[in-house]
Protein backbone atom coordinates (compact mmCIF):
# COMPACT_ATOMS: atom_id res chain seq x y z
CA UNK A 1 0.00 0.00 0.00
CA UNK A 2 1.32 3.63 -1.09
CA UNK A 3 0.48 6.25 2.14
CA UNK A 4 1.27 9.90 1.72
CA UNK A 5 2.12 12.92 4.15
CA UNK A 6 2.04 16.89 3.13
CA UNK A 7 4.90 17.91 5.19
CA UNK A 8 5.44 21.66 4.76
CA UNK A 9 9.05 21.45 3.73
CA UNK A 10 11.15 18.65 1.89
CA UNK A 11 13.21 15.85 4.41
CA UNK A 12 16.62 16.30 2.99
CA UNK A 13 17.71 13.14 4.03
CA UNK A 14 15.18 11.02 1.89
CA UNK A 15 15.88 9.82 -1.16
CA UNK A 16 14.16 12.31 -3.64
CA UNK A 17 12.70 11.79 -7.15
CA UNK A 18 12.09 14.62 -9.35
CA UNK A 19 10.78 15.12 -12.75
CA UNK A 20 12.70 15.38 -15.60
CA UNK A 21 11.58 16.53 -19.84
CA UNK A 22 13.17 14.79 -22.76
CA UNK A 23 16.53 16.13 -22.86
CA UNK A 24 17.39 16.09 -19.43
CA UNK A 25 15.81 19.30 -18.87
CA UNK A 26 14.75 19.51 -15.46
CA UNK A 27 10.77 20.13 -15.15
CA UNK A 28 10.73 22.27 -11.32
CA UNK A 29 13.35 24.25 -9.70
CA UNK A 30 16.40 23.54 -7.95
CA UNK A 31 17.38 20.56 -9.54
CA UNK A 32 19.08 21.98 -12.72
CA UNK A 33 22.90 21.35 -10.76
CA UNK A 34 22.44 18.15 -9.54
CA UNK A 35 21.20 17.44 -13.09
CA UNK A 36 24.01 18.88 -14.68
CA UNK A 37 26.69 17.14 -12.91
CA UNK A 38 25.16 13.70 -13.33
CA UNK A 39 24.41 14.08 -16.96
CA UNK A 40 27.17 12.11 -18.27
CA UNK A 41 26.63 9.28 -15.84
CA UNK A 42 22.75 9.20 -16.85
CA UNK A 43 23.72 8.89 -20.42
CA UNK A 44 25.63 6.18 -19.60
CA UNK A 45 22.74 4.76 -18.06
CA UNK A 46 20.33 5.41 -21.56
CA UNK A 47 18.48 7.94 -19.52
CA UNK A 48 17.25 10.54 -21.69
CA UNK A 49 13.97 11.80 -19.70
CA UNK A 50 11.80 9.65 -21.30
CA UNK A 51 8.29 8.96 -20.06
CA UNK A 52 8.45 6.38 -17.06
CA UNK A 53 13.07 6.17 -17.66
CA UNK A 54 13.94 6.35 -14.07
CA UNK A 55 17.57 6.70 -12.94
CA UNK A 56 19.86 7.33 -9.90
CA UNK A 57 21.23 10.81 -10.46
CA UNK A 58 23.59 10.91 -6.94
CA UNK A 59 23.17 12.83 -3.58
CA UNK A 60 20.30 11.41 -2.88
CA UNK A 61 17.83 12.09 -6.19
CA UNK A 62 16.34 10.26 -8.63
CA UNK A 63 15.66 11.44 -11.93
CA UNK A 64 12.31 10.53 -13.43
CA UNK A 65 11.31 11.22 -17.33
CA UNK A 66 7.99 12.75 -18.25
CA UNK A 67 8.75 13.07 -21.87
CA UNK A 68 8.30 15.59 -24.07
CA UNK A 69 5.32 17.00 -22.61
CA UNK A 70 4.58 17.46 -19.26
CA UNK A 71 0.43 16.45 -18.59
CA UNK A 72 -1.33 15.01 -16.20
CA UNK A 73 -1.09 11.46 -17.95
CA UNK A 74 2.94 11.77 -17.92
CA UNK A 75 2.32 12.78 -14.29
CA UNK A 76 0.35 10.09 -13.47
CA UNK A 77 2.52 7.56 -15.77
CA UNK A 78 5.78 8.96 -13.89
CA UNK A 79 4.24 7.95 -10.68
CA UNK A 80 2.62 4.78 -11.36
CA UNK A 81 6.27 3.40 -13.08
CA UNK A 82 8.41 5.15 -9.97
CA UNK A 83 5.97 3.41 -7.30
CA UNK A 84 6.27 0.07 -8.67
CA UNK A 85 10.39 0.37 -8.53
CA UNK A 86 10.51 1.77 -4.50
CA UNK A 87 11.58 -1.77 -3.79
CA UNK A 88 12.84 -2.04 -0.41
CA UNK A 89 12.12 1.88 -0.01
CA UNK A 90 9.69 2.39 3.26
CA UNK A 91 9.62 5.82 2.23
CA UNK A 92 10.67 8.71 -0.87
CA UNK A 93 10.05 12.42 -1.60
CA UNK A 94 8.80 13.54 -4.85
CA UNK A 95 8.40 17.06 -6.20
CA UNK A 96 6.36 15.81 -9.34
CA UNK A 97 3.39 17.12 -8.06
CA UNK A 98 4.88 20.83 -7.66
CA UNK A 99 4.70 21.03 -12.06
CA UNK A 100 3.15 23.59 -12.72
CA UNK A 101 -0.35 22.23 -14.35
CA UNK A 102 -3.29 22.30 -12.68
CA UNK A 103 -4.55 19.17 -10.40
CA UNK A 104 -0.80 17.76 -10.70
CA UNK A 105 -1.03 16.52 -7.07
CA UNK A 106 -4.22 14.71 -7.97
CA UNK A 107 -2.58 12.79 -10.55
CA UNK A 108 0.94 12.25 -8.99
CA UNK A 109 -1.21 10.42 -6.12
CA UNK A 110 -3.34 8.82 -8.40
CA UNK A 111 -0.47 7.35 -10.34
CA UNK A 112 1.97 6.51 -7.06
CA UNK A 113 -1.58 4.98 -5.73
CA UNK A 114 -2.79 3.00 -8.66
CA UNK A 115 0.90 2.10 -9.82
CA UNK A 116 1.47 0.73 -6.07
CA UNK A 117 -1.58 -1.40 -5.86
CA UNK A 118 -1.00 -5.22 -5.06
CA UNK A 119 -3.10 -8.07 -5.33
CA UNK A 120 -1.67 -10.42 -2.53
CA UNK A 121 -4.89 -11.95 -0.77
CA UNK A 122 -3.15 -15.30 -2.11
CA UNK A 123 0.01 -14.75 -0.95
CA UNK A 124 1.71 -15.90 1.82
CA UNK A 125 3.60 -12.74 1.89
CA UNK A 126 2.40 -9.46 1.66
CA UNK A 127 3.26 -6.32 0.05
CA UNK A 128 5.09 -3.74 2.51
CA UNK A 129 3.79 -0.33 2.89
CA UNK A 130 5.40 2.55 1.55
CA UNK A 131 5.13 6.59 2.72
CA UNK A 132 5.72 9.14 0.04
CA UNK A 133 6.30 12.61 0.98
CA UNK A 134 4.60 15.19 -1.22
CA UNK A 135 5.80 18.60 0.94
CA UNK A 136 4.23 21.31 0.88
CA UNK A 137 0.62 19.91 -1.50
CA UNK A 138 -2.63 20.58 -0.20
CA UNK A 139 -3.70 17.74 2.23
CA UNK A 140 -7.32 18.20 0.56
CA UNK A 141 -6.04 17.55 -2.56
CA UNK A 142 -4.19 14.04 -1.45
CA UNK A 143 -7.18 13.34 0.05
CA UNK A 144 -9.63 13.49 -2.91
CA UNK A 145 -7.58 11.97 -5.21
CA UNK A 146 -7.27 9.08 -2.59
CA UNK A 147 -11.28 8.79 -3.04
CA UNK A 148 -10.41 7.64 -6.62
CA UNK A 149 -7.80 5.65 -5.88
CA UNK A 150 -9.52 3.67 -2.77
CA UNK A 151 -12.72 3.18 -5.50
CA UNK A 152 -10.59 1.98 -8.40
CA UNK A 153 -8.32 -0.22 -6.04
CA UNK A 154 -11.50 -2.03 -4.07
CA UNK A 155 -12.59 -2.48 -7.99
CA UNK A 156 -9.48 -4.22 -8.61
CA UNK A 157 -9.77 -6.31 -5.66
CA UNK A 158 -13.27 -7.45 -6.75
CA UNK A 159 -12.05 -8.25 -10.78
CA UNK A 160 -8.66 -10.40 -9.81
CA UNK A 161 -10.95 -12.28 -6.73
CA UNK A 162 -11.20 -15.85 -8.45
CA UNK A 163 -14.46 -16.54 -9.53
CA UNK A 164 -14.86 -19.32 -6.93
CA UNK A 165 -14.58 -16.87 -4.49
CA UNK A 166 -16.91 -14.23 -5.33
CA UNK A 167 -20.30 -16.31 -6.19
CA UNK A 168 -23.12 -13.99 -7.15
CA UNK A 169 -24.32 -13.82 -3.73
CA UNK A 170 -21.17 -12.78 -2.04
CA UNK A 171 -20.02 -10.36 -4.58
CA UNK A 172 -23.53 -8.73 -4.51
CA UNK A 173 -22.99 -8.82 -0.50
CA UNK A 174 -19.90 -7.00 -0.88
CA UNK A 175 -21.11 -4.37 -2.77
CA UNK A 176 -24.35 -3.89 -1.15
CA UNK A 177 -22.35 -3.66 2.32
CA UNK A 178 -19.59 -0.86 1.04
CA UNK A 179 -22.55 0.86 -0.60
CA UNK A 180 -24.18 1.40 2.81
CA UNK A 181 -21.15 2.39 4.12
CA UNK A 182 -21.41 6.26 3.08
CA UNK A 183 -25.27 6.52 2.55
CA UNK A 184 -25.76 4.79 -0.26
CA UNK A 185 -29.23 2.43 -0.52
CA UNK A 186 -28.61 -0.75 -1.72
CA UNK A 187 -31.43 -3.61 -2.50
CA UNK A 188 -30.24 -7.40 -3.34
CA UNK A 189 -32.61 -9.14 -5.64
CA UNK A 190 -32.72 -12.82 -5.29
CA UNK A 191 -34.00 -15.09 -7.90
CA UNK A 192 -37.39 -15.19 -6.46
CA UNK A 193 -37.23 -11.51 -6.72
CA UNK A 194 -35.52 -11.67 -9.86
CA UNK A 195 -38.36 -13.91 -11.06
CA UNK A 196 -40.97 -11.20 -9.81
CA UNK A 197 -39.43 -8.33 -11.65
CA UNK A 198 -38.82 -10.42 -14.79
CA UNK A 199 -35.36 -10.50 -15.06
CA UNK A 200 -35.59 -12.57 -17.71
CA UNK A 201 -32.24 -12.43 -19.44
CA UNK A 202 -30.15 -12.18 -16.37
CA UNK A 203 -32.29 -15.46 -15.49
CA UNK A 204 -31.78 -17.16 -18.91
CA UNK A 205 -27.98 -16.91 -18.62
CA UNK A 206 -27.42 -18.12 -14.90
CA UNK A 207 -29.84 -21.01 -16.09
CA UNK A 208 -26.81 -23.05 -16.10
CA UNK A 209 -24.80 -22.43 -13.01
CA UNK A 210 -25.11 -24.08 -9.81
CA UNK A 211 -25.15 -20.86 -8.44
CA UNK A 212 -28.08 -19.02 -8.10
CA UNK A 213 -28.05 -15.17 -9.36
CA UNK A 214 -28.38 -11.64 -8.01
CA UNK A 215 -29.45 -8.36 -8.94
CA UNK A 216 -28.24 -5.03 -7.10
CA UNK A 217 -30.22 -2.28 -7.20
CA UNK A 218 -28.21 1.47 -6.04
CA UNK A 219 -29.36 4.11 -5.18
CA UNK A 220 -27.63 7.68 -4.36
CA UNK A 221 -30.05 10.67 -3.61
CA UNK A 222 -28.40 13.71 -1.97
CA UNK A 223 -30.29 16.98 -1.03
CA UNK A 224 -30.83 19.37 -3.38
CA UNK A 225 -29.92 17.26 -5.92
CA UNK A 226 -31.78 18.01 -9.63
CA UNK A 227 -29.39 16.33 -12.19
CA UNK A 228 -30.33 12.19 -12.44
CA UNK A 229 -27.49 9.53 -13.31
CA UNK A 230 -28.48 5.82 -14.05
CA UNK A 231 -25.14 3.68 -14.11
CA UNK A 232 -25.50 -0.29 -15.75
CA UNK A 233 -22.98 -2.23 -15.17
CA UNK A 234 -22.65 -6.00 -16.58
CA UNK A 235 -21.52 -8.46 -13.64
CA UNK A 236 -20.84 -11.57 -15.45
CA UNK A 237 -18.88 -13.48 -12.63
CA UNK A 238 -17.17 -16.09 -14.85
CA UNK A 239 -17.58 -16.78 -18.28
CA UNK A 240 -17.43 -20.26 -19.96
CA UNK A 241 -19.71 -19.32 -22.62
CA UNK A 242 -22.29 -21.59 -21.97
CA UNK A 243 -23.49 -24.10 -24.45
CA UNK A 244 -21.39 -22.10 -27.09
CA UNK A 245 -18.02 -23.21 -25.19
CA UNK A 246 -14.72 -20.89 -24.97
CA UNK A 247 -12.21 -22.43 -26.07
CA UNK A 248 -9.44 -23.28 -22.54
CA UNK A 249 -7.41 -20.47 -22.83
CA UNK A 250 -10.31 -18.32 -24.10
CA UNK A 251 -11.52 -19.20 -19.86
CA UNK A 252 -8.46 -18.04 -18.10
CA UNK A 253 -9.28 -14.65 -17.50
CA UNK A 254 -13.19 -14.51 -17.46
CA UNK A 255 -12.92 -14.08 -13.75
CA UNK A 256 -12.92 -10.23 -14.89
CA UNK A 257 -16.19 -10.41 -17.06
CA UNK A 258 -17.86 -8.48 -13.99
CA UNK A 259 -15.49 -5.96 -14.55
CA UNK A 260 -18.31 -3.74 -15.73
CA UNK A 261 -20.87 -4.13 -12.48
CA UNK A 262 -17.32 -3.73 -10.23
CA UNK A 263 -16.74 -0.37 -12.05
CA UNK A 264 -20.17 1.35 -11.23
CA UNK A 265 -19.84 -0.06 -7.58
CA UNK A 266 -16.96 1.64 -7.17
CA UNK A 267 -17.69 4.73 -8.84
CA UNK A 268 -20.75 4.88 -6.83
CA UNK A 269 -18.94 4.95 -4.00
CA UNK A 270 -16.57 7.69 -5.07
CA UNK A 271 -19.53 9.68 -5.79
CA UNK A 272 -20.86 9.45 -2.57
CA UNK A 273 -17.29 9.92 -0.84
CA UNK A 274 -17.03 12.89 -2.48
CA UNK A 275 -20.62 14.45 -1.60
CA UNK A 276 -21.30 15.05 -5.44
CA UNK A 277 -25.17 16.77 -5.84
CA UNK A 278 -26.13 14.10 -8.41
CA UNK A 279 -28.59 11.81 -8.06
CA UNK A 280 -27.35 8.07 -9.10
CA UNK A 281 -28.98 4.93 -10.02
CA UNK A 282 -27.08 1.30 -10.46
CA UNK A 283 -28.04 -1.69 -11.45
CA UNK A 284 -26.07 -4.37 -11.89
CA UNK A 285 -27.24 -8.31 -12.59
CA UNK A 286 -24.81 -10.35 -11.43
CA UNK A 287 -24.57 -13.69 -12.32
CA UNK A 288 -22.10 -17.15 -13.89
CA UNK A 289 -22.36 -18.35 -17.60
CA UNK A 290 -22.26 -21.85 -17.11
CA UNK A 291 -23.01 -25.17 -19.50
CA UNK A 292 -25.01 -26.73 -17.23
CA UNK A 293 -28.11 -29.16 -17.68
CA UNK A 294 -30.46 -25.90 -17.68
CA UNK A 295 -28.26 -24.21 -19.24
CA UNK A 296 -30.36 -21.78 -22.38
CA UNK A 297 -29.21 -23.29 -25.87
CA UNK A 298 -29.22 -21.41 -28.79
CA UNK A 299 -32.59 -21.03 -30.65
CA UNK A 300 -33.98 -20.19 -27.05
CA UNK A 301 -36.21 -17.52 -26.87
CA UNK A 302 -36.22 -14.72 -24.16
CA UNK A 303 -39.10 -12.25 -23.10
CA UNK A 304 -38.18 -9.27 -21.50
CA UNK A 305 -40.00 -7.01 -18.57
CA UNK A 306 -41.21 -4.75 -21.34
CA UNK A 307 -42.68 -7.13 -24.19
CA UNK A 308 -39.09 -7.42 -26.18
CA UNK A 309 -37.73 -10.26 -27.03
CA UNK A 310 -34.44 -11.80 -28.12
CA UNK A 311 -33.42 -15.15 -29.95
CA UNK A 312 -30.13 -16.51 -28.47
CA UNK A 313 -28.21 -17.89 -30.92
CA UNK A 314 -24.47 -18.15 -29.22
CA UNK A 315 -24.75 -18.34 -26.14
CA UNK A 316 -21.37 -16.35 -25.04
CA UNK A 317 -23.06 -13.45 -25.98
CA UNK A 318 -24.79 -13.34 -23.02
CA UNK A 319 -23.61 -9.80 -21.74
CA UNK A 320 -26.02 -8.24 -23.99
CA UNK A 321 -28.48 -10.43 -22.11
CA UNK A 322 -27.99 -9.28 -18.44
CA UNK A 323 -27.50 -5.70 -19.42
CA UNK A 324 -31.03 -5.81 -21.02
CA UNK A 325 -32.38 -6.16 -17.76
CA UNK A 326 -30.88 -3.34 -16.17
CA UNK A 327 -31.13 -0.46 -18.70
CA UNK A 328 -34.92 -1.71 -18.95
CA UNK A 329 -34.62 -0.70 -15.31
CA UNK A 330 -33.09 2.30 -15.91
CA UNK A 331 -35.28 3.73 -18.73
CA UNK A 332 -38.17 3.17 -16.58
CA UNK A 333 -36.33 5.67 -13.94
CA UNK A 334 -36.04 9.19 -14.23
CA UNK A 335 -32.61 9.30 -15.51
CA UNK A 336 -31.48 12.40 -17.99
CA UNK A 337 -28.62 10.55 -19.15
CA UNK A 338 -27.91 6.26 -18.88
CA UNK A 339 -24.58 4.56 -19.23
CA UNK A 340 -23.39 1.40 -19.34
CA UNK A 341 -20.47 -0.28 -18.70
CA UNK A 342 -19.06 -4.05 -20.17
CA UNK A 343 -16.48 -6.18 -20.92
CA UNK A 344 -18.96 -7.03 -23.75
CA UNK A 345 -17.52 -7.13 -27.31
CA UNK A 346 -13.85 -8.97 -28.75
CA UNK A 347 -14.59 -6.95 -31.40
CA UNK A 348 -13.55 -3.70 -29.24
CA UNK A 349 -10.32 -5.10 -28.33
CA UNK A 350 -9.77 -5.98 -32.25
CA UNK A 351 -10.37 -2.37 -33.44
CA UNK A 352 -8.90 -0.42 -30.20
CA UNK A 353 -6.66 -2.99 -28.61
CA UNK A 354 -5.91 -3.13 -24.93
CA UNK A 355 -5.67 0.48 -23.92
CA UNK A 356 -8.79 1.96 -25.87
CA UNK A 357 -12.25 2.07 -24.86
CA UNK A 358 -15.38 2.37 -26.95
CA UNK A 359 -18.03 4.91 -26.78
CA UNK A 360 -21.33 4.96 -28.63
CA UNK A 361 -24.59 6.14 -27.87
CA UNK A 362 -28.27 7.02 -29.45
CA UNK A 363 -26.84 11.18 -28.90
CA UNK A 364 -30.46 11.82 -28.77
CA UNK A 365 -30.66 15.44 -27.37
CA UNK A 366 -27.95 16.86 -30.10
CA UNK A 367 -27.12 19.78 -27.95
CA UNK A 368 -25.87 17.31 -25.00
CA UNK A 369 -22.70 15.60 -27.05
CA UNK A 370 -23.33 12.79 -24.38
CA UNK A 371 -20.48 10.52 -26.33
CA UNK A 372 -18.20 13.49 -26.25
CA UNK A 373 -19.16 14.28 -22.62
CA UNK A 374 -18.04 10.32 -21.41
CA UNK A 375 -14.62 10.28 -23.54
CA UNK A 376 -14.10 14.15 -22.21
CA UNK A 377 -14.54 12.48 -18.58
CA UNK A 378 -12.19 9.27 -19.13
CA UNK A 379 -9.79 12.49 -20.53
CA UNK A 380 -9.82 13.58 -16.78
CA UNK A 381 -9.14 10.45 -15.26
CA UNK A 382 -6.81 9.54 -17.74
CA UNK A 383 -8.91 6.80 -19.37
CA UNK A 384 -8.62 6.71 -23.30
CA UNK A 385 -12.42 6.07 -25.15
CA UNK A 386 -12.77 6.33 -28.58
CA UNK A 387 -16.58 6.87 -30.37
CA UNK A 388 -18.12 4.47 -32.43
CA UNK A 389 -20.71 5.09 -34.54
CA UNK A 390 -24.41 3.54 -34.46
CA UNK A 391 -25.16 2.65 -37.69
CA UNK A 392 -28.50 2.04 -37.44
CA UNK A 393 -28.93 0.21 -41.27
CA UNK A 394 -27.15 -2.58 -39.67
CA UNK A 395 -29.93 -3.22 -38.15
CA UNK A 396 -30.97 -6.33 -40.84
CA UNK A 397 -27.39 -8.01 -39.39
CA UNK A 398 -29.59 -8.29 -35.88
CA UNK A 399 -32.89 -9.54 -37.76
CA UNK A 400 -34.49 -12.70 -36.48
CA UNK A 401 -37.09 -14.76 -37.84
CA UNK A 402 -38.37 -15.58 -34.78
CA UNK A 403 -37.99 -12.77 -32.44
CA UNK A 404 -37.56 -9.01 -32.05
CA UNK A 405 -33.83 -9.54 -32.14
CA UNK A 406 -30.86 -11.90 -32.42
CA UNK A 407 -28.19 -11.76 -29.69
CA UNK A 408 -25.38 -11.63 -32.42
CA UNK A 409 -24.35 -10.01 -35.77
CA UNK A 410 -22.06 -12.18 -37.27
CA UNK A 411 -18.37 -11.46 -37.20
CA UNK A 412 -18.07 -8.10 -38.23
CA UNK A 413 -18.58 -4.46 -36.97
CA UNK A 414 -19.31 -5.97 -33.75
CA UNK A 415 -19.02 -2.79 -31.16
CA UNK A 416 -22.04 -1.21 -33.54
CA UNK A 417 -24.63 -4.46 -34.04
CA UNK A 418 -23.91 -5.32 -29.72
CA UNK A 419 -24.97 -1.64 -28.86
CA UNK A 420 -27.51 -2.18 -31.79
CA UNK A 421 -28.98 -4.75 -29.57
CA UNK A 422 -28.98 -2.59 -26.81
CA UNK A 423 -30.57 0.37 -27.88
CA UNK A 424 -34.21 -0.50 -27.78
CA UNK A 425 -33.91 -0.97 -23.81
CA UNK A 426 -32.98 2.37 -22.66
CA UNK A 427 -35.95 3.43 -24.04
CA UNK A 428 -36.75 7.43 -25.40
CA UNK A 429 -33.75 8.02 -22.87
CA UNK A 430 -29.81 9.50 -23.58
CA UNK A 431 -27.76 6.40 -23.16
CA UNK A 432 -24.14 5.21 -23.74
CA UNK A 433 -22.61 2.12 -24.12
CA UNK A 434 -18.93 1.89 -22.40
CA UNK A 435 -17.24 -1.30 -24.11
CA UNK A 436 -14.23 -1.89 -21.81
CA UNK A 437 -13.37 -5.64 -23.22
CA UNK A 438 -9.57 -4.28 -24.05
CA UNK A 439 -8.59 -1.82 -21.20
CA UNK A 440 -10.07 -4.09 -18.50
CA UNK A 441 -7.48 -6.34 -18.17
CA UNK A 442 -3.49 -5.52 -18.49
CA UNK A 443 -1.70 -8.47 -19.47
CA UNK A 444 1.22 -6.82 -17.97
CA UNK A 445 1.83 -3.40 -16.00
CA UNK A 446 2.25 0.03 -17.84
CA UNK A 447 2.04 3.22 -16.69
CA UNK A 448 -0.47 3.54 -13.41
CA UNK A 449 -1.96 0.06 -14.36
CA UNK A 450 -0.69 -3.28 -12.69
CA UNK A 451 -1.11 -6.63 -14.54
CA UNK A 452 -4.77 -7.98 -13.82
CA UNK A 453 -7.90 -6.36 -13.50
CA UNK A 454 -7.48 -2.23 -13.57
CA UNK A 455 -10.58 -1.09 -12.79
CA UNK A 456 -10.56 0.56 -15.99
CA UNK A 457 -14.08 3.08 -16.32
CA UNK A 458 -14.56 3.56 -12.79
CA UNK A 459 -12.82 6.81 -12.52
CA UNK A 460 -14.09 7.40 -15.84
CA UNK A 461 -17.87 7.24 -14.30
CA UNK A 462 -16.63 9.44 -11.01
CA UNK A 463 -15.42 12.05 -13.49
CA UNK A 464 -18.70 11.96 -15.71
CA UNK A 465 -20.61 12.63 -12.46
CA UNK A 466 -18.73 15.33 -11.45
CA UNK A 467 -18.99 17.33 -14.71
CA UNK A 468 -23.21 16.60 -14.98
CA UNK A 469 -23.34 17.63 -11.31
CA UNK A 470 -20.88 21.39 -11.86
CA UNK A 471 -22.96 21.69 -15.33
CA UNK A 472 -26.19 21.65 -13.77
CA UNK A 473 -25.16 23.81 -10.67
CA UNK A 474 -23.79 26.34 -13.10
CA UNK A 475 -27.28 26.75 -15.15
Amino acid sequence: MILFETPPNRTRSLQHAFPVMHGLEPVVSGFGAALGRAQDSLLRQGFKGELGQIAEVGDGLIAVGLGSEASLDSLRNAAGVLARQLGRLDRIGTSLHLVPITGATEAVVEGFGLGGYRFDNYRARQQVDHVIELHGAMASEVERALIGVEAESYVRDLINTPAADKAPQALAGSIADRARSVGIAAEVWDRDRMVQEQMSGTLAVSAGSDRPPRFVRLSYRPAGATKNLALVGKGIVFDSGGLSLKQAEGMETMKTDMSGAAACAGAMWAIAKRRLRINVEGYLPITDNMPGGFAQKPGDVIRYRNGRTIEVLNTDAEGRLVLADGLILAGESDADLIVDIATLTGAQRIALGDRLGAAIGNDLAVDSGDVDLAIAAGAVAGERFWPMPLVRDYRHLIESQVADAKNTGGRYGGVTTASLILEPFAGAHRWVHLDIAGPARAEKAHGWYTAGGTGFGTRTLLALAEILATKRAAR
